[in-house]
């Protein structure tokens, strides 16, 4: 019996002494950006409005490895991460070395929408290595 236990004791040992903890640390970004309602361009008469905001710190590196994520506030300093639905208009983005492009349109996808007044957008830079 003490034979059966230590071998099945021993692979356990072995497993638990040879764990390495690592621990990473990345030095996450944020950036705040308030998009006025000039910002927003359409290009099919109305029914969709692009913004872009330019974005040095997506390289091409970061942009293959890294994470982007997007908030909007409406007011209040609220965030609510995108993409969501606000309102009846649809919030989404997109991102690209230089670059996080925000797109709106209705809800239905068919209507023509307004685009908003002031806008407050957080966007964080995860790195990943």
């Amino acid at each position: 019996m003490k034979r059966s236990t230590l071998l099945l004791i021993l692979p356990i040992l072995f497993l638990i002494s040879s764990c390495e903890k690592r621990e990473y640390v990345t030095p996450n970004r944020t950036i705040i950006v308030n998009l006025g309602s000039g910002s927003w361009i359409s290009s099919n008469g109305g029914k969709t409005y692009t913004a872009a905001i330019d974005m040095p710190e997506i390289d091409g590196y970061f942009n293959e490895n890294g994470a982007v994520l997007v908030y909007a506030s409406f007011g209040s300093n609220i965030y609510e991460q995108v993409p969501e639905v606000y309102n009846g208009i649809a919030y989404s983005f997109t991102h690209r070395v230089g670059q996080v492009a925000l797109e709106i349109q209705a809800s239905d996808g068919k209507t023509v929408i307004t685009p908003p007044g002031s806008v407050k957008i957080k966007v964080v830079l995860v790195e990943s290595y």
